[in-house]
């Protein structure tokens, strides 16, 4: 892998893009009239979730040095963007196996780039108001990471009500007091509570998730260590692949055998004591996870894109009835 000579210790990105977005499908299938996941679909504004996100952490982490990680049954809609990106950013999983895997497949590969470097990772399908606001909470966390690198910090979002559907952090005592005051050491870590339990942590004044996270690659990779030392030591075996033409064989072989794990449940709800969180503060946020999500939004904003002409979707989340031509 060339990526000219990136500073050590430099700042990176990794956008994960390889998500089936089986939840989404009944709208996003309306929207572009075929099967294609959510990070690839034009919902809002004529850009992809995946656009949109890529321009978002531009902000703060350059193109060369943010890595995309996609799946390759999903080449049909990614091809394009494959040959508008340099290649070296281009990470291609041979299967979904959920979020960890792809999570310490991308560390691993910038591990071998720059060991000592600190990471944001972003996920690709997510509705934020106000970029520049939201990725200077961004840039913050770098800065407090760089002073702290043995915790990851999560951006979390002020709820905007008892979502059972999201993960929730309750903060307790600052990590950095003066210096930032408003980063703080995570009690317990919720993925997705009970309706009722999800009741309580709102009143509690708990939050969101954004599963925008900040961290040294060797937090993020002690932290799966500590919690999926199968899937850990599975990767150290194709480590010397990687970069290498040898690399997509070894990955087939590996992700051939590897069960689905998720990074929220299965590490940061197992792992709360290397967590701080740095709260979100006014911006709009969304995982549009659920069609009732997204059309939320919509109606917040006003925006009424093409393919809601005329109004074709229930509010229900459960169903999407297909009567408007896709605007793709």
């Amino acid at each position: 892998m060339n990526v000219g000579h990136p500073e050590r210790g430099g700042r990176w990105g990794i956008i994960l893009a390889g998500g089936d977005g089986t939840r989404l499908r009944p709208l996003t299938r309306l929207i572009s009239g075929d099967e294609r996941p959510k990070q690839f679909c034009r919902v809002l504004d004529g850009e992809t979730l995946l656009d949109q996100t890529r321009r978002r952490v531009a902000l703060s982490v350059p193109h060369e040095q943010t890595f995309v990680i996609l799946t390759r049954t999903h080449r049909a809609f990614y091809q394009s963007l494959v040959e508008a990106l340099p290649p070296e950013t281009i990470l291609v999983q041979p299967q979904n196996r959920g979020t960890a895997p792809a999570i310490q497949y991308a560390l691993l590969r910038l591990a071998g780039l720059d060991p000592t470097a600190t990471v944001a990772i972003f996920p690709s399908d997510h509705y934020v108001s106000d970029d520049r606001r939201f990725m200077a909470y961004v840039d913050a966390a770098f800065q407090a990471v760089s002073a702290r690198s043995d915790i990851v910090i999560l951006l979390g979002i002020a709820p905007g009500g008892s979502e059972a559907g999201y993960g929730w952090i309750e903060p307790v005592d600052s990590v950095m007091a003066e210096e930032t005051g408003t980063v703080s050491r995570v009690r317990r870590f919720w993925e997705k509570p009970s309706p009722e339990l999800a009741e309580r942590l709102y009143a509690q004044g708990c939050l969101w998730n954004s599963f925008v996270m900040v961290g040294s690659v060797s937090a993020f990779l002690d932290a799966i260590a500590g919690t999926l030392p199968e899937l850990y030591e599975s990767f150290e075996t194709v480590r010397p692949a990687l970069g290498s033409p040898a690399e997509e064989a070894a990955l087939d072989a590996l992700y051939d055998g590897l069960p689905e794990t998720n990074f929220s449940r299965d590490v940061l709800t197992a792992r709360p004591s290397v967590l701080a969180v740095l709260p979100v503060l006014g911006v709009q946020w969304s995982d549009w996870g659920e069609p009732s999500r997204v059309l939320a939004t919509l109606e917040d904003l006003h925006a009424r894109p093409c393919w809601r002409e005329p109004v074709p979707v229930s509010m229900s989340g459960s169903t999407v009835e297909d009567q408007s031509a896709s605007c793709d």
